[in-house]
C-alpha cells in the first residue's frame, strides 16, 4: 500500500529512506518491500546466473543485473523500481545510479507481498515504458508467463518447462533444472 502523503513522493524520498529500508516509487507513490524469501532467492541467482553465462559465452554487449538494481524508468523523478532481473543492452542507460530508462528484458519473481503489483503495475508500467520483454515467475502458481511486448504475445509456462527468451535466437531456460 502507498504511504498516505498529500503530495506525491520523488526519487529523493527513495535515496533518504533509512539504510537497508527497500522501497519503490511508482507514479510518486512509495511501495514497501519485503525481504525476499529462500525460494525467490534461488531463482532469481539462478536465472541471472544462467543470463550473464549466456551474454559471456555469446560475447554480447547486454549486462544483467538482480536487485537490488536501481531502474528509473522514466525522465521524470517518480518512478524507480527494483526488478528481481534486468536486462540492459544499450550501454547508454547504464550510470553508477542504475538504469536510466527501461531495460530491454526484465523478470520480476513474485511473492505473497508483491502478486498485484507483479501482475498489474508493474505489468502496465514496463509496457508503456518500452521494456521489451517481461517475464513473471509465480513459485506459488508453478507458472512462468512471459510477455514479448515487441510482438503483442503472451505465453504461459510451468517451472517444469523451458522457456525461450524473445530478446535472443537461441537462449531458453530450462526453469526444471533450477532445483527449488
Amino acid at each position: 500500500m502507498p504511504l498516505p502523503k498529500e503530495s506525491t513522493y520523488t526519487i529523493d524520498d527513495i535515496y533518504a529512506l533509512p539504510e537497508g529500508e527497500r522501497a519503490e516509487l511508482i507514479d510518486g507513490h512509495i511501495y514497501y518491500m519485503a525481504p525476499p524469501s529462500r525460494i525467490h532467492q534461488r531463482i532469481s541467482t539462478r536465472l541471472a546466473s544462467i543470463i550473464d553465462r549466456y551474454i559471456e559465452d555469446h560475447h554480447g554487449q547486454c549486462q544483467v543485473y538482480a536487485a537490488p538494481f536501481a531502474v528509473h524508468l522514466d525522465e521524470t523523478s517518480n518512478t524507480y523500481v527494483e526488478p528481481d532481473i534486468s536486462v540492459i543492452c544499450d550501454p547508454n542507460k547504464l550510470n553508477d545510479k542504475g538504469c536510466m530508462g527501461s531495460p530491454d528484458w526484465i523478470i520480476e519473481i513474485v511473492s505473497p507481498a508483491s502478486k498485484r503489483m507483479d501482475y498489474y503495475t508493474k505489468l502496465f508500467k514496463y509496457r508503456t515504458a518500452g521494456v521489451r520483454e517481461y517475464w513473471i515467475v509465480d513459485p506459488s502458481k508453478n507458472q512462468v508467463v512471459v510477455y514479448n511486448f515487441e510482438h503483442g504475445d503472451m505465453e504461459q509456462y510451468t517451472l517444469q518447462d523451458s522457456v525461450k527468451a524473445g530478446i535472443y535466437e537461441d537462449l531458453s531456460i530450462d526453469f526444471s533444472q533450477i532445483n527449488l
